[in-house]
């Protein structure tokens, strides 16, 4: 059976799924070189991974200021610099603080504070924020990059990019405090379409109902097919 070029291409999709590379596709007595993106490599292209157990509060920091805000800044930076003006045996057992991002952002002119507002003031001010979502006793700091559709954009330092529904994500986020920089609004990104291309919502306007299935006729099939 020879393979055409889109099978080909979703073969070496399916095959390249677990991991980043290339694929050679022929196509029309040609060959093309397709760059194949993990789902991984996806989800992090745009939130930043946490080094360590309890760094997902730098690593939360670093994703808001180098893809909200514009200004790039590794992890590490951010994480030596709360470690180093910090309760270090603190940090160590709970992890960063709100008060340990909020001196760190001080210093490179950012006002940053906690309010306890509704989650949809994000979406009217047009700012991302940091939270702190609690799931069975686990605390962890992910950045809330954008809302649509009842779901929640999250930049999740342990999982990456990913959307939750927005039931879900009210569930976990018991705080309901929204940690958010107040002074650089004109910087701000939200609800960005780089974002969202990490959790893209299933194309319901495809699908096919129920009711329909019995009008699809099944070709029939030749001597010569497979």
């Amino acid at each position: 059976m020879k393979i055409g070029a889109p099978a080909a291409l979703l073969a070496a999709c399916i095959a390249g799924a677990a991991q980043a590379g290339t694929a050679e596709v022929r196509a029309d007595g040609g060959a093309y070189a397709v760059r194949l993106t993990s789902l991984k490599e996806a989800r992090f292209r745009t939130t930043i991974r946490q080094r360590y157990d309890f760094s997902c509060g730098s690593a939360a920091v670093a994703t808001l200021l180098t893809y909200q805000y514009g200004q790039p800044v590794a992890e590490t930076e951010v994480f030596m610099r709360m470690y180093a003006h910090g309760d270090q045996a603190k940090i160590r057992q709970e992890g960063f603080s709100l008060l340990d991002m909020r001196r760190y952002f001080e210093t490179l002119g950012y006002q940053a504070d906690g309010f306890e507002l509704p989650l949809d003031k994000l979406a009217e001010e047009g700012l991302p924020a940091i939270v702190l979502l609690n799931e069975r006793g686990y605390k962890h700091f992910v950045v809330v990059k954008g809302l649509r559709n009842g779901r929640v954009l999250i930049g999740d330092p342990a999982m990456g990019t990913r959307a939750l529904p927005r039931a879900r994500f009210e569930k976990l986020w018991d705080s309901r405090v929204l940690f958010v920089v107040h002074n650089r609004r004109e910087l701000a990104s939200f609800n960005a379409s780089r974002d969202w291309r990490a959790a893209p919502a299933a194309p319901l306007e495809l699908a096919i109902q129920r009711s329909g299935l019995q009008n699809i006729v099944m070709p029939r099939r030749g001597p010569g097919d497979i």
